[in-house]
């Protein structure tokens, strides 16, 4: 698969080290990088965007195989993968960086983000509304390089041991079909 034949998507859902690591997993993916968007401050830092005044929020660009993985598939597990009816926060994590949020690059994407927000709210995936934040990528800003498979190489940071092992289990639990295949 040549990289134009790759797709890109930029998700939001809490903080960016929580959604790198289990997403990794997905068969399809074929790299992630943390970043921010939907802010207004250009280039922005992590200190600046933790003080929740850039608009911006922690969010990961997802390249990934569409003849491996769908949009509509990746979107139907992010949806499950983080709780999109909280605003501005994911569990103890509160801000506006922390918002649930997909920011679609063309009208194929944008048709797709409101048509599965929608099938998971009709579903009744989650019991409060979905809030998930629907908008046109304006800028993607790479976040440092130390934010890059922060939890691979950090698997003792308080924070991470506590947050990103459930997700990575309910990931393995929910998508086992979907996961890439190591046995090999």
């Amino acid at each position: 698969m040549t990289a134009n034949a790759l797709e890109t998507l930029v998700l939001g859902g809490g903080c960016f080290w929580c959604i790198e690591a289990p997403f990794k997993e997905l068969r399809g993916v074929q790299a992630i990088e943390p970043g921010y968007a939907g802010g207004h401050t250009p280039n922005p830092t992590y200190e600046q965007v933790c003080t929740g005044r850039t608009g911006h929020t922690e969010v990961v660009r997802v390249m990934f195989d569409p003849t491996e993985l769908s949009c509509a598939d990746l979107l139907r597990i992010f949806f499950v993968m983080h709780d999109p009816t909280t605003p501005n926060r994911q569990g103890n994590d509160v801000g506006t960086q922390y918002r649930s949020a997909i920011f679609w690059q063309d009208a194929t994407q944008e048709k797709t983000a409101y048509a599965i927000r929608d099938e998971i709210a009709a579903q009744h995936v989650w019991p409060n509304p979905i809030v998930t934040e629907i908008a046109k990528l304006e800028y993607f800003w790479p976040a440092e390089d130390y934010h890059r498979d922060y939890f691979a190489r950090n698997p003792g940071n308080p924070y991470c041991s506590a947050v990103i092992p459930p997700k990575i289990a309910k990931m393995r639990r929910l998508f086992r079909d979907r996961l890439v295949d190591t046995a090999g």
